[in-house]
């Protein structure tokens, strides 16, 4: 234990002596454009910086379910993080194009509250995220393949979600259209 505060000690020290700065690093979480999901630090001295200049089409293929039910998904969690670091590297919203696919185990992710809660006994964490993600115009796709598969009707997915026919058509139309996949 004496050596753990020592070196914090000296650490501490060594950041006044060399100018920098002590601060917490929770204190430095932002969250610039979806407020309260993908928080991000800014880093402007870190390397490869988006170009405000540039438009970016970018394709999230969601397959991952959330640890708990009750808890947000990962995929929709990990737009909502490039939308707020583009966002503090000062990229204007209208040269982001982003569009998602839900499926696999993410499929649930897209049900409606009243279907969600049925199946799982929790409220769907995240029609709130989906809402926002929406709003700041992120297309949300469902495979519908992939909601048969899981016996889920297509009329018991949130209506912020469009069912495409299937994660293997939208993956290949955006990205022939110029989209980058980011895989999970």
């Amino acid at each position: 234990m004496k050596l753990n505060c020592r070196l914090i000690s000296c650490c501490f020290l060594l950041g006044l002596a060399f100018d920098i700065p002590v601060t917490s690093a929770e204190s430095a979480w932002q969250n610039p454009v979806i407020q309260g999901f993908g928080k991000v630090q800014s880093m402007p001295e870190a390397a490869v910086q988006p170009s405000p200049d540039r438009e970016y089409k970018i394709l999230f293929d969601v397959t991952k379910a959330a640890k708990a039910p009750e808890q947000v998904n990962p995929g929709l969690e990990h737009i909502a993080r490039l939308i707020n670091i583009f966002a503090l590297a000062k990229v204007p919203p209208e040269k982001l194009k982003i569009v998602a696919v839900l499926h696999g185990p993410a499929t649930a992710a897209s049900l409606d509250n009243r279907y969600y809660r049925e199946k799982y006994q929790f409220d769907n964490p995240n029609l709130e995220l989906i809402e926002v993600l929406k709003r700041n115009g992120v297309i949300v796709y469902v495979c519908g393949q992939a909601l048969a598969h899981s016996g889920f009707a297509s009329s018991w997915v949130n209506r912020e979600v469009t069912v495409a026919l299937a994660a293997l058509t939208v993956l290949p139309v955006y990205q022939l259209d110029g989209y980058a996949l980011i895989p999970e």
